[in-house]
């Protein structure tokens, strides 16, 4: 049997190194999709698409059911997962198509360099974004090979690596009619409770599983090339997505539709398998677990937690103390509103409620009328659109793209896909208030200037994807 299929089967002062636990410190192959929402693996439940890959990694790892990522848009996502911190930390970093200031800010895999760890990446890494205006040579996830095959050839036996994968799938734009010439029968698409059901929707889901199936193909290659060259069992594997699905009331919200990611991590030497974990956890978490496992100290700046007690544990559940709430952030996504704003929000998630705060309620959260840019060129939002005035559609378009108050709360008991606002009702005033002040002390205590009256860059910071169009694709 060959070793796939039994895969198949189965700028600062530097930080100081700590002791290593092990003889053999190990290795970090991190594997992340680009637009994917937590609902789309066959491990999580989705009765269409398949992730045999991905399923096979939460087999023998964990599964995480609570992750979410920093922020609902590619390039602060990406930002949060590598400097472990919260978005709003990270100055002109926390908009889309911005740069990462080398000499501000500590990435993981630099300081795993430091370490004596061999770093690559291959795909998309950090951004989109310039990151030579930030001071690099190379993009911040690693320098680039051509595959991760000719990175482990060049990887001298015994050598620690940290190795970054970033496909551009499932990110539009989609070949129409993909999902459906695979053999997916669009009658099974579970369409969100967010989205209309329609026959155009449920075939524009179909295209977007074609290609979360084609990056978990990747996954299942990446992982046997790895078997392959027997760094295998001391290897931290870690898969999961930047933000959610690009569609209407998805992506770049704070809604879990935007923010709530599938995540798995396996490490077959250290990790139990077969685990679901239901702790709230974020991605700002990873760079610090990454570090604590090779014994490389955390820098102070960092705002996240490791999660390697959890993964090395033998629970199930809830597993850690203190993990019942994540914070998550946007700031400005394309350049679709007047001046260059941004649609600036913070929120507090919770097992039982969602708290939003919108900073400028009075902008349009998708971007100006009538294209609003920071939504997808799709067509499920064509569908919007054309259906804005029907009076079965209008609904969906005004989630999509209305007017939204400055606070939002859901009782995700009742309404898990957050769909009612209650934050207005006088019942909900004593929930209301007290996920305020949680939000309020959490973004004071890790020093957001839309809280501490510090200087806020987000809105005249550059913008280095270029010109302002009618209704992208955000470009890759």
């Amino acid at each position: 049997m060959r070793r796939r299929d039994l895969f198949l089967a189965g700028g600062a002062a530097p930080f100081n190194i700590l002791k290593a636990q092990r003889t053999v410190r190990p290795s970090v192959l991190f594997l992340i999709s680009d637009d994917q929402s937590w609902l789309h693996t066959s491990a999580g439940g989705d009765p269409v698409v398949r992730t045999p890959n991905f399923d096979r990694i939460a087999a023998r790892g964990v599964r995480f059911t609570h992750s979410f990522c920093a922020s609902p848009s590619c390039t602060p996502s990406r930002a949060g997962i590598l400097t472990g911190q919260h978005i709003w930390r990270l100055k002109e970093s926390g908009n889309l198509w911005s740069t990462l200031r080398r000499e501000e800010y500590r990435v993981y895999p630099e300081l795993l360099k430091s370490a004596g760890y061999r770093i690559g990446s291959m795909g998309k890494g950090w951004g989109p974004g310039d990151f030579r205006a930030g001071g690099w040579d190379h993009n911040p996830a690693g320098p680039p090979f051509k595959s991760f095959t000719e990175f482990l050839d060049q990887t001298p036996a015994g050598t620690p690596f940290c190795f970054w994968f970033g496909s551009q799938d499932p990110h539009r734009p989609y070949e129409p009619g993909t999902g459906e010439r695979s053999g997916m029968n669009p009658e099974h698409v579970r369409v969100p409770a967010w989205l209309p059901d329609s026959p155009e929707i449920r075939r524009d889901i179909l295209d977007y599983y074609f290609e979360i199936q084609r990056f978990d193909r990747a996954v299942g290659d990446m992982v046997a090339a790895l078997d392959k060259s027997g760094r295998l069992q001391n290897t931290i594997v870690a898969v999961t997505s930047d933000n959610g699905m690009p569609f209407p009331r998805a992506k770049t919200n704070l809604y879990d539709s935007g923010t709530r990611m599938p995540l798995a991590v396996m490490w077959p030497e250290r990790i139990p398998p077969g685990r679901v974990v239901d702790d709230m956890v974020s991605h700002t978490d990873l760079a610090p677990t990454f570090l604590e496992a090779a014994g490389v100290e955390r820098p102070p700046a960092m705002t996240g937690r490791s999660l390697l007690s959890i993964l090395t544990s033998r629970k199930d559940g809830r597993v850690e103390n203190g993990r019942h709430q994540v914070v998550t952030g946007r700031e400005r996504h394309t350049r679709r509103r007047a001046g260059g704003a941004g649609y600036p929000m913070r929120a507090i998630r919770t097992y039982d409620h969602l708290y939003i705060r919108n900073f400028a309620p009075e902008r349009w959260p998708a971007g100006d009328p009538p294209d609003y840019g920071d939504i997808d060129a799709s067509p499920s939002m064509d569908f919007l659109i054309a259906n804005r005035s029907s009076s079965r559609f209008q609904s969906y378009y005004e989630m999509a793209c209305a007017k939204r108050p400055a606070e939002e709360l859901y009782d995700l008991k009742r309404d898990p896909y957050q769909l009612t606002n209650l934050a207005a009702r006088a019942a909900q005033e004593k929930i209301r208030n007290h996920l305020r002040s949680q939000l309020d002390r959490i973004l004071k205590d890790t020093g957001d200037p839309r809280l501490t009256g510090g200087e806020v860059p987000w809105d005249f910071t550059p913008y280095y994807g270029g010109g302002v169009l009618s209704r992208p694709v955000e470009e890759r």
